[in-house]
């Protein structure tokens, strides 16, 4: 995803709006690929955070500053020296291009006032922040171009700046639709409509392209050649559309979410194309929504890469229960053999006075089958009929043994597969750092992983989620197995009523009644939400069980979560995000 030309202008005309006279007063660096300028007016200030990652470029005002380094790297010293309460006079863009110049009014060593520029170039790996002198010399960049990494366009200290390469695509700024159809029209019969109009148009992202020809072609995936004149006429309207709003500047920042949480996709006017497959939000300023967007994808791939070893051994752990079962239900399955064992060395008994030592086969009648069939039993030639007695019976009473002792181990480590079962769904379903901090100390305390070395402090525990019915009664919703406990065990009264996914995994729901009755729509929402919260999040007709919390116990040895109850009814329901989120008190990130 990366900012088109069009919302670049109306990022420019969010900073004209806002910090146009502002003095530069600080300067950061925060990594070798951001920098944040610190802007003061008489009456506000502002930090202006200028990317040039290549999976996030981006120029916009932040709430957000990262930790800056201990030494501050050359080209923020050079900026500072040089820029240190120069004022922003201008805020250019050349057409749709993807390049912001900031224009400040500096003063030098020598007292003189001087024109210096920053450079703001969004282009994906491409992107860079180039420092100009008062005769559009590079001072510096952030990302050094030289003649290896380029042949057409050098970015060094002592040249000329110049524009990236301009690209031969129309300029939404002064072209009509008609020309831009004409545009359109030349590319071959077997382009998609999107590509098309990506390939004919400047400042044009993909998202912008899809949403057009999403428009036009009522959602299909139509080629240029089985446009009929309806559609070029759809085409010229909704064009029209777009480039009035490019032109003056009146579009609304829109964000596509995914129903996991995760940022799709952004741009300047309300997105249609993905449907039900994403939901749609409104923010009220460019540097808002960009906030949010990248704040969020980091944050969900910071705990992506984070929860990467706790999937890893929850999966090992997982499938070495897995194989064991397996393992243990074979020995089982032997195991049911052992009456045979018996009735051998009880036949081997009652034949005593016919058999004799050195056989290695008896041929006996089974006696406890009607007819009496011939048995024919495998003897030891080296011992006696007694002896060869004796070792079916032990074989027996092993096997007898084994078969107690695997039924055990194997309930045990079913049990075992539940409750990790169980840390996976949290884990699936954490928000924060301390969510993650508190699953693994949760599986430090079940042994799965080693403590760490000396005293740690351990992380304070989080809060159970809030959520308020639409009729007034408050809902807690446990974050992870440990707090199901606390909040089921400890911090619920008898009263109030419990709410889980049945044979899902899933959190512990308390719906709060404070000695009053619960109504059917604050039984059925906190239903709802002990849906939302489990494993079964995406399907339909979810049963959920409840009861009194007086109903619900915990047996000794039980792991973490773990709870048996007694007299509860089961209600279906088909959990929604929609839902939850309204009836969400507040969001906490740590």
């Amino acid at each position: 995803m990366a900012l088109d030309g069009a919302f670049l202008r109306h990022i420019r005309r969010e900073l004209e709006e806002n910090a146009l006279e502002a003095r530069v007063e600080k300067i950061y660096q925060p990594n070798k690929e951001e920098m944040v300028l610190l802007l003061r007016t008489y009456t506000d200030h502002f930090k202006l955070l200028i990317s040039a990652r290549a999976n996030s470029a981006r120029i916009h005002f932040t709430r957000f500053v990262p930790e800056n380094p201990p030494q501050p790297p050359m080209l923020c010293m050079l900026m500072r020296k040089r820029l240190q309460g120069a004022r922003l006079t201008a805020v250019e863009q050349p057409g749709l291009e993807r390049v912001l110049r900031l224009v400040f009014d500096a003063v030098n060593e020598l007292g003189d006032h001087v024109t210096l520029s920053l450079y703001a170039e969004v282009m994906g790996r491409y992107s860079n922040i180039v420092f100009v002198d008062e005769k559009g010399k590079v001072i510096d960049a952030l990302k050094r171009v030289d003649a290896e990494m380029s042949s057409e366009r050098l970015v060094l200290p002592g040249l000329s700046y110049e524009l990236p390469p301009p690209q031969d695509k129309l300029c939404a700024l002064d072209v009509s639709a008609e020309e831009a159809i004409a545009r359109i029209q030349t590319s071959p019969e077997g382009t998609s409509l999107d590509k098309a109009i990506l390939n004919a148009l400047q400042g044009v992202s993909p998202i912008v392209a899809r949403e057009v020809a999403y428009h036009v072609t009522h959602g299909g995936d139509w080629k240029l050649g089985q446009l009929g004149e309806e559609q070029w006429l759809r085409l010229s309207f909704f064009l029209n559309r777009l480039f009035t709003t490019i032109r003056e500047v009146s579009g609304t920042p829109h964000m596509a979410v995914k129903p996991d949480g995760k940022p799709l996709d952004l741009t300047y006017f309300p997105i249609e194309q993905y449907g039900l497959a994403a939901v749609v939000r409104k923010y009220d300023t460019c540097s808002e929504l960009l906030d949010a967007f990248y704040d969020e994808r980091d944050r969900i791939d910071r705990m992506r890469v984070r929860s990467q070893d706790l999937l890893r051994l929850l999966a090992n752990t997982s499938e070495r229960l897995t194989n064991k079962i397996n393992k243990q239900r074979a020995e089982l399955e032997q195991c049911g053999k052992r009456e045979e064992l018996r009735l051998c060395g009880e036949l081997i008994s009652a034949n005593l006075y016919r058999l004799e030592k050195g056989q290695s086969v008896a041929e006996l009648e089974n006696f406890y089958e009607e007819g009496m069939p011939v048995l024919k039993i495998k003897m030891d030639p080296l011992l006696t009929p007694t002896q060869n007695a004796q070792k079916y019976f032990k074989e027996y009473r092993k096997a007898r043994t084994a078969e107690e002792k695997l039924t055990e181990q194997i309930a045990h480590a079913e049990e075992e597969l539940v409750y990790l079962d169980s840390v996976f769904e949290e884990l699936s379903r954490a928000e924060t750092e301390r969510d993650l901090s508190e699953i693994r100390q949760e599986l430090t305390g079940q042994g799965y992983l080693r403590a760490p070395r000396g005293k740690q402090k351990p992380a304070a525990a989080a809060a159970p989620l809030k959520f308020r019915s639409s009729d007034g009664f408050q809902i807690l919703v446990g974050r992870n197995n440990r707090q199901n406990d606390r909040l089921t065990m400890k911090q619920a009264s008898n009263n109030d009523i419990w709410f889980h996914t049945k044979n899902i995994p899933g959190s512990h729901t308390i719906l709060v009644t404070e000695g009053k009755e619960p109504t059917e729509t604050a039984l059925r929402e906190a239903a709802l939400l002990a849906a939302w919260h489990s494993r079964g999040r995406e399907s339909s007709q979810v049963p959920v069980d409840y009861t009194q919390v007086r109903h619900v116990s915990k047996p000794n040895g039980a792991k973490p979560g773990m709870v048996i109850y007694v007299d509860y009814n089961t209600v279906y329901v088909t959990p929604d995000e929609e839902t939850a989120e309204r009836l969400r008190e507040s969001k906490e990130h740590s």
